[in-house]
């Protein structure tokens, strides 16, 4: 049996001092490709990611975005890029290198029998490594939320390490997605459930970034809060 061909898509903004180490370590798979999506970051990201696609022409892409920033809009661009491509399976990273690219395979091979593939902190041997604990308490909480609001029976609902089989993640309906920050997330994962999609979950270690700041901000916080509502709602009318 043939090993799937990947393309792993990673938005970024102000991470010029990650994406060349996350590009080393995504290339070191074969039949994975890179599509780095730069939101116009200020610090000279997308210039360095241009150099990496001179680096490893073929494999690595960059879109330089236009418009509102904002990492569902970001991903949505991305997908589009992507579904045009001949991959078996489309992939999802952080560019803060907390999502370890030796896991890759293990979720790429996961969609052999499933349809989403979720690197998951919260399964047996998933973990997260060097959080806070008022981090780790609002992430359990969040996702405790999430699941009860929507019914899902993910553990890691919001974790952003994914893999979509291509075919699953065509049939969503992009256009209509709403979320423009870190709730994308829980909208797609919901999309998908609703359509009947198998999930499944592999364990990951989680790691902190070690450089640059964090996205996360009280607007990200609300809007996580409130799109389980609005999903919900929206999937009850007739």
């Amino acid at each position: 049996m043939s090993t799937p061909t990947a393309l792993v898509i990673v938005p970024t903004y102000n991470e010029r001092d990650n994406v060349t180490l996350l590009a080393a370590g995504v290339m070191q798979h074969e039949n994975v490709r890179l599509l780095i999506v730069d939101d116009q970051s200020p610090d000279g990201t997308g210039e360095i990611a241009d150099g990496l696609a001179r680096q490893y022409a073929g494999r690595l892409e960059v879109l330089h975005r236009t418009g509102p920033r904002g990492l569902g809009l970001a991903y949505l661009d991305g997908f589009k890029k992507a579904l045009g491509a001949s991959v078996d399976v489309i992939c999802q990273m952080d560019a803060d290198l907390s999502h370890d690219p030796a896991r890759l395979p293990a979720l790429i091979a996961a969609v052999a029998n499933a349809d989403l593939a979720i690197g998951s902190r919260y399964v047996p041997d998933g973990t997260v490594v060097n959080w806070p604990l008022f981090r780790v308490v609002l992430s359990r909480f969040a996702n405790i939320y999430v699941r009860r609001v929507t019914r899902l029976h993910v553990r890691d609902c919001t974790s952003g390490y994914r893999c979509w089989r291509r075919a699953t993640l065509a049939s969503l309906p992009l256009d209509r997605i709403f979320s423009d920050g870190y709730s994308f997330l829980i909208e797609t994962l919901y999309l998908a459930a609703r359509r009947g999609c198998r999930v499944t979950e592999v364990p990951i270690a989680f790691v902190e970034r070690r450089r640059g700041e964090s996205k996360l901000s009280g607007a990200v916080f609300v809007e996580s809060l409130v799109t389980p509502w609005r999903l919900v709602a929206r999937n009850s009318r007739p």
